[in-house]
C-alpha cells in the first residue's frame, strides 16, 4: 500500500512544503502539502519531480576511489583510508592552508550542508576557502556587514505587508526567490497587486516577472548602482529624506548625500539608459508609497559595481524610513538564530584580513574568490620553478577542531605552497566559476582531491575519493540558512522519508568522518564530532549572562537532549537556546526538538518585527551608512560613466555596436543541479542565445541558426533565439550548462550539453570588494556559424 510522508523541497530557496506518495522505498508522486505553515500547498514543477530527482540511476551509491588511474566502487572503510592518506601528508608537509575547502550552495539545502563544514574549517586551520558565494551573493554580505557590522543580517523585503516593491536584477517567477525565502513569490506578487500596491521591476529582460509589473524599466546592464543613486540624489535634492523611526540610529547620512550629490538623473541618464524623469519618477514613488521595499537580486549583485550595488539597496531604504519596518526591508529571526539579548556595539566586520596567494585577492566573511581557484593551485611557488615539492609556508595544522579560518590573528598570507589538496562539497566549479578549461586542467594536477557529491560531474570526475550522500527522500530536513532569509519567521524540520537505503551512509556520518580523516584522527567514533560540537556550544551557554541556562552545568543539559542522531540533538540544542526556545525548561511553552516533531507541518512563528538596534554589530552601534571601504570605492562609480560609454555607443541609425551578456534562470533549473532529470529538460529549459530583433538582423543572425559568442575568457558555440524580450544591445544565455566533458556519468545532461557561458570569461572581472565574479554586463562579440552537419 502507498503511504504518504512530508518532506520540505530542498531544490531551491522557497522551502516549499510537499506530501509524498512513497511506494515500498521510491518516491512515486509529490503534491503541495496544503497544511504547511508557510508554503500553503504551493508547488513547482521542481518539487513536482522529487521523485525523479530522488531516484535517478546516475546517482551513484557508493564511494569511488582512484586505483591506477580509473575511480573504481571502493567500500566506506577503504575510501576513507584513502582521503585520510591523502590529506594529512600535505597538511604535515605544506601546511593546512595547502588544503583547499570548495562549497557548493546545495549545502544550504541540506542538515549535514551546514553543520560539518564549519567543523570541517575549523579543525584543518584552512583559509583557503572558496564558495558558490562569490559566484552570487557576497556583495550583499560585503554591504550588510559594513552597514549592519554582521554579514549575515540580510533585510529581506516584507513582501505580505508592503505597498510598493521596486526590485532589481531579480526574476522570481523564474527562481522562486534568492535571498529572500518565499514560497508562492508569484502569489505574493499578485496579492501585492491586488491590494492596490505596485511593482517595479528593472531588468534589462522582459522576464515572466516584468511582464507580472506595474512598471518595467529595460535598463542597460551593469548600471544599477548609477541609477540608485540617481534616485538618493532626488531624495535628497527634493526633501524626501524621512528616516523616520530610525532617527538616531544611522550615521553618516549627509556624507552620503555628498557622496551622490553629483549623479543626477540628467548625469546618468545615458549610461543606463533611463530617461530622467523616468529616474525621478522611480525615486518619488518609493518616497510616496505608505511603505516600500527595495531588492535586488543577482542580476544587480554580480556586476563589477556589484557591492556598490547592494549598498544603495539599503541606503533607499534607509532614506525612506522603510529599513526594519513591516511592509518594509526587515530582518528575519530564524528559530536557531541565538537568543535575543541587550543592542550594543559590537566588534564591526572587516575585509582583507588575508589575500590570496598567486594574484592578492583580499577575503571577504572568511572566503577567497572562487574565480581565483584555478591560479591558487597552477601558479608555481614565485622562484622555485614548477613549485610542487616546495614546503615553503609549511606549519602545523589540524588535530582538534579548536581555531577556524577566521579567528585571531592574521599574517596576511596563505604561505608560499599552491594548493597540493581540495575538499569540494557538493560543488561543480568547473561549470559555475569563470574559464572552466583552466580550474578543468588545475584539478587535474592536484596530489589529492575528495569530492562529496551524488553524481559524477564535470568537477568531481578528478576526485581520488567521491563519498556520494543519499537522495533527499533518504535524509532528515532543516533550513538552517533559508529560515534566516524567510518573509515570514516560521520554522519546520522532516526526518527521512525513507529508511537508508543498505550500503548508502548518511550524509552527517560522511561528513563527520571526512571531518576525522582531514583533522588526522582518522578511525575515531563519529558521533565525538557531534558530541564535542554540543559540549561547546554548552560551555559557551553556561557562561554568557544573557543566556537561558547560564551558570547551570553542562554536561547534564547535555543528557537532557533529545533525538536519534548527532544531528538531532544539536538541532535539539540550538532551538532550545534559540531565540523562541524552551531554554531548557525556562519556557514550557518555548521550542524544542519534540515540540517541533509534533507539529509535522511545522509552526508558524508570526510575521517580521523590528530588530533594530539589537541585530547591529558595528562599533558604533548604530547603521553606518557610508563605511570607508565603500567610500574608497566610490570613485569606480563616477568613472562608471564614462565608461558606460563604451557600452552604450550608437551607429548613426541608433543601433548599439556592443553587445553584453546576461544571465537568465528558468523555473525548472537551479544552476547545473537539474539537466539530468528527464522532466526538467527540454521544451522552453533550453540553453540559447536570446537576441533581439534588430541584433539578429544587423549581425545576420537567425531564429534556430548557431552564433559563435566571443569574450575575453574565450569562445562557445550556442543556438541562437531571437526574440524581443532582450534588449538591444544585450543577448541572454543561462548558466550551469556545458555537461560535454568526458568521464562523467551524466547520461540525461550529456544528450543535450549546452555551452558553458562562464567559459567567456578568463576570471580576471571582479567586483573588487567582494571578489565576486562579473557574470552579467560583460562585452561580448557575435557572429553567425554555419548549421552543423546532420
Amino acid at each position: 500500500m502507498p503511504r504518504t510522508a512530508l518532506r520540505v523541497c530542498p531544490l531551491c530557496e522557497a522551502t516549499c512544503g510537499l506530501t509524498l506518495t512513497i511506494e515500498g522505498t521510491e518516491v512515486t508522486g509529490a503534491r503541495g502539502d496544503k497544511d504547511d505553515v508557510f508554503s500553503r500547498g504551493f508547488i513547482c514543477p521542481k518539487g513536482a519531480s522529487l521523485g525523479a530527482a530522488d531516484s535517478d540511476p546516475d546517482r551513484l551509491r557508493r564511494p569511488l576511489v582512484r586505483r591506477d588511474g580509473q575511480l573504481v566502487e571502493a567500500s566506506w572503510e577503504e575510501a576513507f583510508d584513502a582521503v585520510a592518506a591523502g590529506i594529512r601528508p600535505l597538511v604535515e608537509r605544506y601546511g593546512p592552508h595547502a588544503v583547499g575547502v570548495v562549497l557548493g550552495n546545495p549545502n544550504v539545502h541540506t542538515v549535514a550542508g551546514a553543520l560539518y563544514p564549519p567543523l570541517l574549517l575549523a579543525g584543518l586551520g584552512t583559509r583557503s576557502l572558496f564558495t558558490a558565494s562569490t559566484l552570487d551573493q557576497m556583495p550583499k554580505h560585503v554591504s550588510s556587514g559594513l552597514l549592519f557590522g554582521d554579514a549575515l543580517a540580510i533585510p529581506v523585503p516584507d513582501l505580505d505587508r508592503t505597498d510598493h516593491l521596486l526590485m532589481l536584477g531579480a526574476n522570481p517567477l523564474d527562481s522562486n526567490g534568492s535571498l529572500c525565502t518565499a514560497p508562492d513569490f508569484p502569489g505574493r506578487l499578485k496579492a501585492l497587486r491586488a491590494r492596490g500596491g505596485r511593482l517595479t521591476v528593472v531588468d534589462p529582460r522582459r522576464t515572466r516577472t516584468a511582464k507580472l509589473a506595474d512598471r518595467h524599466v529595460a535598463i542597460r546592464p551593469g548600471t544599477d548602482a548609477l541609477l540608485l543613486a540617481a534616485m538618493a540624489q532626488v531624495l535628497f535634492a527634493d526633501g524626501l529624506v524621512a528616516p523616520g523611526a530610525l532617527d538616531g540610529q544611522v550615521v553618516g547620512v549627509e556624507q552620503v548625500a555628498d557622496a551622490v550629490r553629483d549623479f543626477t538623473p540628467e548625469a546618468v541618464a545615458d549610461a543606463c539608459d533611463v530617461p530622467a524623469a523616468t529616474i525621478r519618477d522611480l525615486a518619488h514613488d518609493l518616497a510616496g508609497a505608505p511603505t516600500a521595499a527595495v531588492y535586488g537580486r543577482v542580476g544587480a549583485s554580480t556586476v563589477a559595481l556589484g557591492t556598490l550595488t547592494c549598498w544603495l539597496v539599503d541606503v533607499l531604504n534607509v532614506l525612506t524610513g522603510n529599513l526594519d519596518r513591516p511592509g518594509g526591508a526587515m530582518f528575519p529571526l530564524s528559530a536557531t538564530d541565538r537568543a535575543r539579548r541587550p543592542a550594543g556595539p559590537g566588534r564591526g566586520f572587516a575585509l582583507g584580513r588575508w589575500r590570496s596567494r598567486a594574484d592578492g585577492h583580499p577575503e571577504a566573511k572568511g572566503e577567497l574568490p572562487i574565480a581565483a581557484l584555478a591560479a591558487e593551485i597552477d601558479t608555481p611557488v614565485r622562484g622555485v620553478g614548477a613549485g610542487r615539492d616546495s614546503a615553503d609556508g609549511a606549519r602545523d595544522g589540524g588535530g582538534s577542531l579548536g581555531g577556524g579560518a577566521g579567528g585571531g590573528p592574521v599574517d596576511g598570507g596563505l604561505g608560499e605552497s599552491p594548493l597540493r589538496a581540495l575538499i569540494s562539497i557538493a560543488a561543480n566549479p568547473v561549470l559555475s566559476a569563470p574559464d572552466g578549461d583552466r580550474l578543468d586542467k588545475a584539478l587535474e594536477s592536484l596530489d589529492f582531491m575528495v569530492s562529496v557529491d551524488p553524481y559524477l560531474n564535470e568537477t568531481s570526475r578528478h576526485a581520488h575519493v567521491v563519498l556520494p550522500p543519499p537522495p533527499p527522500s533518504q535524509s532528515p530536513h532543516f533550513d538552517f540558512a533559508l529560515n534566516a532569509l524567510a518573509v515570514r519567521n516560521q520554522v519546520r524540520y522532516n526526518r527521512a522519508a525513507v529508511p537508508l537505503e543498505a550500503g548508502r551512509m548518511a550524509e552527517s556520518e560522511i561528513l563527520a568522518r571526512l571531518v576525522l580523516a582531514a583533522i588526522g584522527m582518522h578511525g575515531g567514533d563519529p558521533a565525538a564530532v557531534d558530541t564535542l560540537a554540543i559540549d561547546r556550544t554548552l560551555g559557551k551557554a553556561v557562561a554568557d549572562p544573557h543566556a537561558p541556562v547560564h551558570g547551570q552545568d553542562p554536561k547534564e543539559l547535555a543528557g537532557r537532549l533529545t533525538g536519534e542522531s548527532g544531528p538531532e540533538r544539536r538541532l535539539d540544542l540550538m532551538l532550545r537556546l534559540g531565540p523562541y526556545g524552551d531554554g531548557f525548561g525556562a519556557d514550557p511553552d518555548g521550542l524544542s526538538l519534540q515540540r517541533l516533531l509534533d507539529h509535522p507541518h511545522g509552526i508558524d512563528l508570526g510575521p517580521l518585527r523590528p530588530r533594530l538596534p539589537e541585530i547591529l554589530k558595528t562599533r558604533s552601534g548604530r547603521v553606518e551608512l557610508l563605511p570607508g571601504p565603500i567610500a574608497d570605492d566610490l570613485p569606480r562609480l563616477t568613472r562608471a560613466l564614462d565608461e558606460s560609454g563604451a557600452h552604450g555607443s550608437r551607429t548613426p541609425d541608433g543601433a548599439p555596436t556592443g553587445l553584453v551578456l546576461v544571465g537568465r534562470r528558468h523555473l525548472r533549473s537551479n544552476n547545473s543541479w537539474m539537466h539530468n532529470v528527464p522532466a526538467l529538460v527540454g521544451g522552453t529549459n533550453r540553453c540559447t542565445l536570446h537576441v533581439h530583433p534588430d541584433d539578429a538582423g544587423r549581425l545576420g543572425l537567425e531564429d534556430g541558426g548557431q552564433a559563435r559568442v566571443t569574450a575575453a575568457g574565450g569562445e562557445i558555440a550556442v543556438p541562437v533565439e531571437v526574440t524581443d524580450a532582450v534588449r538591444p544591445g544585450v543577448v541572454s544565455l543561462p548558466h550551469g550548462w556545458g555537461h560535454d566533458r568526458p568521464g562523467t556519468r551524466l547520461s540525461v545532461a550529456a544528450a543535450d550539453p549546452g555551452a558553458n557561458v562562464n567559459q567567456l570569461l578568463d576570471g580576471t572581472l571582479l567586483d573588487p570588494l567582494s571578489g565576486t565574479a562579473v557574470l552579467n554586463g560583460f562585452r561580448v562579440t557575435l557572429a553567425p556559424l554555419p548549421a552543423p552537419p546532420s
